[in-house]
């Protein structure tokens, strides 16, 4: 039962480098799709961000070789951020990526799909490049009109929590 749940987990904190070496990548994704047409590749961003919100970085090859090679080769110290916000951001990528998905590959709304394939790019350049989760910024704001709950206001906000 251990081993399920450790699979089925999100960490908390996080070390803000990983998430944003893995925006990278999923940038680089998303331009592959909308550059060279193909709507298949809808797929890989769909599986990643499934594999991210239900099991973190345990089943996502992009989070795996930011953990294990990339990340540690940039020899920078560590920068803890909460993972429940972060774990939210991917949701939106997930719902955003499914309904890609189901547009292009289901109804064949190519240009609808495309769309949503830049706002996700969009987002990604967002958290690699700047720093900026634009699913963090949401949460915080549904934290503060009572959508999501305090309790994990407090959570997110005890990065002293390791795992």
């Amino acid at each position: 039962m251990a081993i399920i749940r450790d699979v089925f987990t999100f960490p908390h904190p996080v070390d803000d480098h990983i998430p944003r070496t893995v925006a990278a990548m999923v940038s680089i994704l998303a331009v592959a799709t909308l550059v060279l047409d193909m709507g298949w590749l809808i797929l890989g961003l769909v599986a990643g961000f499934a594999a991210r919100v239900f099991t973190g970085p345990t089943l996502c090859p992009f989070a795996q070789l930011a953990i294990r090679v990339i990340v540690p080769a940039m020899k920078r110290p560590k920068k803890y951020v909460a993972g429940p916000p972060k774990r939210f951001a991917q949701s939106i990528g997930l719902v955003l990526s499914v309904t890609a998905a189901i547009l292009h590959l289901g109804f064949g709304l190519v240009t609808p799909a495309y769309i949503l394939v830049g706002i996700v790019l969009i987002f990604a350049l967002l958290e690699s490049a700047l720093g900026f989760c634009a699913g963090c910024f949401i949460f915080a704001r549904l934290m503060n009109i009572g959508v999501v709950p305090k309790d994990t206001c407090e959570k997110c906000a005890d990065l002293s929590v390791t795992r």
